[in-house]
């Protein structure tokens, strides 16, 4: 793996570089992601004296076969941003690397276990894996912000509201990796829209724009659904 210092109108002392070597252990990195190709650090200077306890900025982007991962801090001088930045950087390849143990099965349960883990799941006999019917029961209502909920869920209700600039889609993807999050919503500064960019596969990105349209009927299906089509 590849580790490339670059410096954005300033020079890169030769001590920074052997520093940035140190600082990233290779093979930590290596044993959060096996995949990993190269990365990229790229050290810029703000020369603005009101900004002299956030003058120095590193950027940190790593390029693996899987989603590009970034990671950027400013502080007064570049070693202390490179120490911010690279904790950022861990801490969200740690995170990607618990998604993946995840998804392989941890936690699985059995044919047995799933009637008591998931509500309202038909339960089978012995006999050739027949349903076995069972008495409907009284299901309490209650009202969660504007949704009416039937019996204890599973549903999860938080509702936020954000105020963001509009923004182009180049700068919406940069935002997007910059947090290390699988979408983003934004506002399309060209088509003024509602918008969302997603990942799809390995370097793909799709992006979907929300257009109101009273006509629309009910069996029009809406705009939900999965963002990974």
């Amino acid at each position: 793996m590849d580790i490339v210092v670059k410096g954005r109108k300033t020079e890169v002392p030769e001590r920074f570089r052997k520093h940035v070597a140190e600082k990233l252990k290779l093979e930590k990195i290596q044993k959060l992601d096996a995949k990993v190709i190269s990365l990229d650090v790229e050290v810029s200077k703000e020369h603005n004296p009101r900004q002299a306890d956030r003058s120095d900025r590193v950027e940190i982007t790593l390029h693996s076969r899987g989603p590009v991962i970034r990671a950027e801090a400013a502080a007064g001088d570049p070693y202390a941003a490179l120490d911010l930045a690279t904790g950022k950087l861990e801490a969200r390849l740690r995170r990607q690397h618990d998604k993946r143990h995840t998804r392989r099965g941890n936690g699985r349960l059995s044919a047995a276990e799933v009637s008591d883990a998931v509500p309202g799941v038909a339960r089978l006999n012995g006999n050739g894996g027949v349903a076995v019917e069972e008495r409907p029961e009284s299901v309490p209502t209650k009202r969660m912000g504007s949704l009416e909920v039937r019996g204890e869920g599973p549903l999860v209700v938080r509702e936020k509201t954000h105020t963001a600039a509009p923004m182009s889609l180049d700068q919406a993807l940069y935002e997007m990796e910059l947090v290390g999050h699988d979408f983003y919503l934004f506002v399309d500064s060209e088509t003024k829209l509602p918008s969302v960019v997603y990942r799809r596969h390995a370097y793909d990105y799709g992006v979907i724009h929300l257009e109101s349209d009273p006509l629309a009927g009910s069996e029009a299906g809406g705009a939900g659904g999965a963002l990974g089509g």
